[in-house]
């Protein structure tokens, strides 16, 4: 799962990064820095399509704002958006949310890393069965041990509101998805000194995250092949994340800052005189 995550990095430097062609660099357009991002905000995503009302229809790599929470292009209402913020890698491909975006708008969603808690085992076994969501107990932050951008696999799709006339700024919502998949059972790049040795002890499921050579078919909306697709789903190699204890200030979405991806060290205990 991915709940929350942290997106500090500028747009001109994931235009960078990410060889953006488009991009609107007003500062009145500019998303702050967040380092709690939450299911319904808004977001960066890298994704290619073409530029509305240009002559040439060619696929443009844009950085653009999306709402993150997907609502299929056939819902009646956004309502529940906020429960479509992951999509699985195992079963994106036929459930009916999912499955039209992911044959052709698929995109990248820049992180600098995502948080998870962690809870018993009979709690984490239900919630791999889907019958329980956990509560929320110590919370680890993810990013990967080079300190690059966390590139997650995304899905975005267009939703139209009919109750609003076509010229209104909105009458059209750009919304997203993560795709995740199990967990990685081997150990973590590097691993805190007392807890989790691997990610599928902090939570049964992660992000996908997309090495850069696989950037660019991702993006492309031509790809439209079910099969092919699905075979930029497999996990990215092993060892290449690190995971560490951060504050139960994170669990509280009012609370944004720096701070909340700074590494917790347990208090010590009181001196008894």
């Amino acid at each position: 799962m991915c709940g929350r995550y942290a997106a500090s990095r500028r747009p001109e430097d994931l235009a960078e990064v990410f060889e953006i062609e488009k991009w609107d660099p007003d500062p009145r357009e500019t998303l702050a820095p967040d380092w709690n991002v939450a299911p319904t905000k808004e977001v960066y995503a890298v994704l290619e399509r073409p530029l509305k009302d240009a002559d040439d229809r060619r696929p443009v790599r844009q950085l653009r704002k999306l709402k993150w929470g997907l609502v299929p292009s056939w819902a009646s209402s956004p309502e529940g958006a906020a429960r479509m913020i992951n999509a699985r890698a195992e079963t994106v491909h036929e459930k009916p949310s999912f499955r039209r975006p992911f044959a052709a708008r698929r995109c990248i969603i820049p992180a600098d890393g995502y948080y998870e808690w962690v809870t018993g085992a009979d709690e984490r076994e239900l919630e791999v069965e889907g019958k329980k969501k956990r509560p929320r107990k110590q919370p680890y932050f993810i990013s990967p041990v080079d300190g690059s951008v966390f590139a997650m696999a995304g899905l975005y799709e267009f939703w139209r509101d009919r109750s609003l006339p076509d010229d209104h700024p909105g009458a059209w919502w750009a919304t997203c998805s993560v795709i995740t998949l199990a967990a990685e059972t081997g150990p973590l790049g590097v691993a805190p000194a007392e807890g989790p040795s691997s990610l599928a002890s902090i939570h049964p499921r992660m992000p996908l995250m997309l090495p850069r050579g696989r950037w660019s078919a991702w993006l492309d909306p031509s790809l439209s092949s079910v099969e092919e697709v699905r075979g930029l789903l497999s996990a990215p190699p092993e060892g290449l994340m690190r995971a560490y204890a951060v504050s139960t200030a994170v669990s509280n979405v009012r609370n944004n800052g720096p701070e909340l991806v700074e590494e917790w060290e347990a208090p010590a205990e009181p001196t008894l005189f």
